[in-house]
């Protein structure tokens, strides 16, 4: 799952899709979530506000 979120963090680095002012939001949380791995789990309901955003990276890792 780290290798995943590792992936969705490039993804997210460089999307187009994802407001500038919202990549390092994203990605400090999902660093977050990579140090606590109970809370890996979580990561698609913390993620909800950005979901419009973040889902065609999503669908491209199979996550979804």
């Amino acid at each position: 799952m780290k290798k995943k979120l590792e992936e969705v963090i490039n993804h997210v680095q460089k999307s187009e899709k994802i407001a500038e002012e919202n990549k390092p939001l994203i990605i400090e949380k999902i660093e977050e979530w990579k140090k606590e791995d109970a809370a890996v789990g979580d990561l698609m309901t913390h993620l909800r506000q950005w979901w419009m955003e973040v889902e065609p990276i999503f669908a491209e890792l199979g996550l979804i």
